[in-house]
C-alpha cells in the first residue's frame, strides 16, 4: 500500500494500481530499444505485474502496533518475503517476466544485503531468478539490461504516487524527479510528448484503527480520489 498523509487524512493507493500506472507510462517510452525489443511483451508483463504479490496485504490493510495503516516501505519483513515469492510464481507461465520480477525484488532490497536476517530472502530471489531464466534463451546480462526498463517504470510511478520531490538517478543515465505537475524524466524518453498520469486512490481519516477489519471498513466507505498529473521529458 502507498500511503500519502496530510492534515488529518491519508490517501491510499494499492501497489497493483501503481504498477498498472507504471505500465501505461512505459507504453509511451520511445527511448532506447524497449519498443523494438524481441522480449517487449515479457518486459511489459513484468512491469504491469511486478507488484501482484501485494494484492492480499493491500486488501487486508495491514496496521502497526499504533493502529496506523502500514505502507509498502514499513511492511513486516516476513510479509515482504512471502509476497515476492507469491508474485513471482504467479508469472511462472511466462518465465522471463518471472525472472525480471525476481531481479526487481533483488534490486529494491539491495540495501538489506548486510543484514543476516535477509539472507534467506536474497537466496530465494536469486534461486527464483535462475530457475525461471533457465526456461528462456536469455542471458543474465540481457536480463540486467531489460530490467532497467522495469526499474524506471516503477520509479516514475512511485515518484508520482508518493508525491516525491527528490531527484533520483537510475538505469540508463536517466534521472527522475517529481514536481507539482507530475514527474520529469531527463533525458527526455517520450519524444517531446506529455504523458498523462492518472491513478485512483481512497481518502480516509488518518486515525488509529483497532483492527485491520476496521481499517478495511474505513477504506470501503472512503472517498474515491483520482490523482492526475503529467510525465514529461527534461
Amino acid at each position: 500500500m502507498i500511503v500519502r498523509r496530510s492534515e488529518g487524512s491519508q490517501l491510499l493507493i494499492t501497489q497493483p494500481d501503481h504498477a498498472a500506472l507504471a505500465g501505461r507510462v512505459m507504453e509511451c517510452w520511445t527511448a532506447g530499444a524497449l519498443q523494438r525489443s524481441p522480449r517487449r511483451a515479457e518486459i511489459f508483463l513484468a512491469i504491469y505485474e511486478h507488484d501482484n504479490g501485494w494484492r492480499e496485504p493491500d486488501a487486508e490493510a495491514i496496521i502497526d502496533s499504533n493502529g496506523k495503516i502500514v505502507d509498502f516501505v514499513h511492511a513486516p519483513d516476513d510479509l515482504r518475503h512471502a509476497l515476492w515469492l507469491r508474485g513471482i510464481e504467479r508469472l511462472a507461465d511466462t518465465p522471463y517476466a518471472a525472472a525480471l520480477v525476481a531481479q526487481h525484488a533483488i534490486h529494491v532490497y539491495d540495501r538489506k544485503r548486510a543484514d543476516p536476517s535477509w539472507t534467506p530472502f536474497f537466496d530465494d530471489m536469486e534461486a527464483a531468478r535462475a530457475r525461471h531464466l533457465r526456461w528462456t534463451t536469455v542471458s543474465l546480462e540481457e536480463l540486467w539490461f531489460d530490467y532497467g526498463f522495469v526499474r524506471l517504470a516503477d520509479l516514475i510511478s512511485l515518484t508520482f504516487c508518493n508525491g516525491w520531490r527528490d531527484q533520483t538517478q537510475d538505469h540508463g543515465g536517466h534521472s527522475v524527479q517529481g514536481d507539482q505537475h507530475g514527474v520529469i524524466v531527463t533525458p527526455d524518453p517520450f519524444g517531446s510528448a506529455r504523458v498523462s498520469l492518472e491513478v485512483s486512490g481512497v481518502e480516509i481519516a488518518d486515525v488509529p484503527f483497532t483492527s485491520s477489519r476496521d481499517a478495511v471498513e474505513a477504506v470501503k466507505h472512503g472517498r474515491r480520489v483520482i490523482l492526475s498529473g503529467m510525465a514529461r521529458g527534461g
